[in-house]
């Protein structure tokens, strides 16, 4: 049983502590209802501005973890509890963690890079760090690739962020440069007259941009023609395939020799 002194003691606490207890359970319900606001207007302001929709659910839930433990701090501090050591204890495990996963938070923030500034999206065929394929899923640590013989690569965010990523697949059309190589024998006009009417025989094979055939280079063994011509993106694997056989048996019809490597030797007595 309390004595009258304990329970006067009692009471003169809770007369002093039940006004700030009030205060704080006040401010933590407000403070609650105000971050909820925020985090809807945040969440607006990235859906109008079009961010990836996997990017949103983290930037709101990161905002809304940090601005609650900031509320948690305030509120234990309006009751009187003492939060320098404890700030000083989070500080000291948030550092070490930090330091545990430098490795992960580097690709993690690779991740959130590639998830802002977009510069490839699923279904894009790219070339990264070593790779080609299409990318197949852009993860928050790693981007899943798809490669051309059916191997998945998987290639971590944070080189993938900082490195060089070539984009096959943003632009609609694609340019072929395939090069044919006749005998100095043969006569170029007739050359380029046969690549000319393979390419003007195609219909997939664009007109505009314009198409060029010319003389690339005079080799040790051949006379090499260079034709460029503009393709959709979606045909220029079959184009390329296309332009190499059509060219080789239209040369084959008209007697035009695709020459072997060859070297003149004079002998001198």
């Amino acid at each position: 049983m309390f004595d009258s002194h304990s329970i006067q003691i009692i009471t003169e606490k809770v007369i002093e502590y039940l006004p700030k207890l009030a205060l704080a359970l006040v401010t933590l319900v407000i403070g609650l209802y105000l971050i909820k606001l925020l985090i809807k207007f945040i969440s607006k302001i990235l859906t109008a501005k079009k961010v990836d929709e996997s990017l949103k659910p983290f930037f709101t839930t990161l905002i809304s973890v940090v601005l609650k433990v900031l509320l948690l701090i305030s509120v234990m501090g309006m009751i009187g509890i003492e939060m320098t050591s404890f700030i000083a204890l989070l500080g000291a495990v948030g550092i070490s963690i930090g330091m545990a996963l430098s490795g992960s938070l580097q690709h993690f923030a690779g991740g959130v890079l590639l998830l802002i500034y977009k510069p490839f999206s699923k279904g894009d065929f790219i070339e990264a760090q070593g790779h080609k394929g299409t990318v197949k899923e852009l993860r928050i640590f790693n981007t899943v690739l798809n490669t051309l013989d059916n191997k998945i690569v998987f290639i971590p965010n944070g080189p993938l962020s900082t490195g060089t990523i070539v984009n096959y697949s943003l632009e609609p059309t694609r340019r072929i440069d395939s090069v044919f190589s006749i005998s100095y024998s043969d006569d170029i006009d007739r050359a380029k007259n046969i690549i000319k009417r393979v390419i003007d025989a195609n219909d997939k094979i664009l007109k505009d941009p314009e198409y060029i055939i010319g003389v690339k280079s005079l080799g040790a063994s051949s006379v090499d023609i260079e034709s460029r011509v503009w393709v959709k993106n979606t045909d220029l694997l079959d184009l390329t395939f296309f332009m190499n056989e059509a060219v080789k048996k239209e040369f084959d019809k008209e007697g035009i020799t695709i020459p072997f490597p060859q070297m003149d030797v004079n002998l001198k007595k």
